[in-house]
């Protein structure tokens, strides 16, 4: 009985709750005083302008006094019967979902802090770290799972590292999905964020469930910077890929770190990131200790470039829709690299 009614500025992304606006769904029997109840709701940055909803809460108190009020107009037991049972099932808020983009999130939260604390007490000490590199799971499921079960057939595996794109529209439900699904790890996982991860809520979501867009952690001797690299999901108006972060990293390294990986989502050059500062981008990632390679996702494509052409490859991991991830091995020696098919 609830329908669509937004008013937005053309171009603009939306980033909020879906319109609500009960109003038109029942123009016959809401009072008066409750049509001109609406809201403003005002959103930071430049996303979202001229909104105006009826707030969910109200909704639902709308609803229910609008349908007791006119329980007399159901003349026939039977008629009231059917009318009561739809009213205990509206009553029951856990069996309804109201909105997709609500921040209201169900189980584990801050999940990269928490893994990222499991990696580096699993590794402390190690000459030899071995990580898996998985990447766009958005909307396959099915295979989602089955990476984890063939992930999980491994015993030489230190920790997964999932380059993005877990959601295909920022929904909360597609968030909390993925989770639940990588939770099945034996190893921890930490999860970076993706361009689509980006839509609606999704920013705030990813937020709430992982953590910082923009991280690192070490294991054994490599420290590894997982950066946000989704420009354009920004407008340019925040600092993406954050240099001043990866300034930092390199002016702070850890006692014992001897070389460097970096994750990202949009690799150099592609239509996400900000090509503008990507030499400069490169140059601050080159002094950082020893960088060994960078890896990332987004094309859904296996692919090995060398952007810069100085010896420093960038390895693209496929999406889960082609049945494959990555595995790298990194010890004294160097690293080697192979694509796993499941």
């Amino acid at each position: 009985m609830v329908t669509h009614c937004k008013k937005e500025n053309k171009g603009q992304a939306r980033k909020g709750l879906p319109l609500f606006c009960i109003q038109k769904a029942l123009p016959e029997i809401v009072p008066t005083k409750f049509r001109l109840l609406r809201q403003k709701i005002r959103h930071s940055e430049k996303r979202t302008t001229g909104i105006y909803v009826i707030p969910l809460h109200k909704q639902k108190n709308l609803l229910m006094h609008t349908l007791f009020t006119h329980f007399r107009r159901f003349r026939s037991g039977f008629a009231q019967l059917c009318f009561c049972l739809g009213i205990l099932l509206l009553g029951g808020c856990d069996m309804i979902e109201y909105h997709p983009y609500d921040l209201d999130i169900d189980g584990e939260t801050d999940v990269n802090r928490r893994n990222i604390e499991r990696i580096e007490t699993a590794t402390y000490g190690k000459e030899e770290i071995r990580f898996a590199v998985i990447s766009d799971t958005q909307r396959w499921y099915d295979e989602t799972e089955d990476a984890v079960e063939a992930l999980n057939r491994r015993d030489d595996l230190d920790f997964v590292l999932h380059t993005g794109d877990m959601s295909d529209f920022g929904l909360k439900l597609e968030f909390e999905k993925q989770r639940d699904i990588l939770s099945g790890l034996r190893v921890p996982f930490v999860c970076l964020l993706g361009n689509h991860d980006c839509l609606a809520t999704g920013l705030d979501v990813f937020r709430k469930i992982f953590g910082t867009e923009d991280f690192a952690f070490t294991a054994g001797n490599v420290r590894f910077l997982c950066l946000n690299t989704n420009a354009l999901e920004f407008d340019y108006s925040s600092a993406v890929p954050n240099i001043q972060f990866i300034r930092d990293e390199g002016d702070h390294v850890p006692e014992g770190v001897e070389k460097t990986v970096v994750a990202m989502h949009a690799g150099p050059f592609s239509e996400q990131f900000n090509n503008n500062i990507a030499e400069y981008f490169h140059y601050y990632l080159k002094e950082m200790p020893d960088l060994q390679f960078c890896v990332y996702g987004h094309g859904h494509n296996v692919s090995v470039d060398e952007f810069f052409d100085d010896g420093i490859k960038y390895y693209e991991c496929s999406c889960a829709k082609d049945r494959s991830y990555l595995f790298f091995t990194l010890n004294s020696n160097g690293y080697t690299y192979e694509v796993v098919n499941f």
